[in-house]
């Protein structure tokens, strides 16, 4: 009796993915979203609180550029969680000329951990004291606010920013682990 290999269905995978993997990718557009929700109001000129000394963009120009860049980090974050889902090894048949084929174990690690490596160094900081912050890129100014309230209600927002790199780097790891 010849048994025939079927390729897993699109929402399984072949190998079994550990739990605490696919509730850190379905958790991870959960935990971008107050960031993103932080961010609208800047695209109509309300800074939430922040004093600065630089002008805002035109509206022209920032309210395109505030919703693409909420929008684009909640679909970065949701194309995460293919790493613990089937359409994450084979490309959905819908999607013309590739649809149905396999994805090779480091078409996805190795864009995973590259950029996994870039949102750490983008978002990782180390206060230094006096509002300075020490980053990948040198030592940065902290912005100032109004009020305790406005710079807490920032850091409850904005401080999951730091844990997306680290999520993606561990989710891709366990993706080529689980594929190899």
């Amino acid at each position: 009796m010849k048994i025939l290999h079927t390729p897993p269905a699109i929402g399984d995978t072949e190998r079994p993915v550990p739990r605490w993997a696919m509730r850190l990718a379905y958790a991870l557009p959960w935990l971008l979203l107050p960031s993103c929700l932080w961010r609208l109001p800047f695209a109509v000129h309300f800074e939430m609180g922040q004093i600065h000394d630089r002008g805002m963009p035109d509206y022209w120009l920032s309210i395109p550029y505030v919703l693409t860049l909420s929008a684009l980090s909640e679909v970065i974050a949701i194309l995460t969680i293919g790493l613990v889902r089937g359409w994450g090894e084979v490309v959905p048949r819908w999607i013309p000329f590739l649809g149905g084929k396999p994805v090779r174990p480091l078409a996805a690690v190795v864009p995973a951990v590259a950029g996994g490596l870039i949102l750490t160094a983008l978002f990782s900081s180390i206060p230094l004291g006096g509002g300075r912050h020490l980053t990948v890129f040198g030592v940065r100014e902290g912005v100032g606010y109004l009020s305790e309230g406005w710079e807490i209600l920032a850091l409850i927002c904005i401080s999951p920013l730091a844990l997306w790199g680290p999520i993606t780097i561990v989710l891709g790891v366990a993706y080529h682990l689980r594929r190899r």
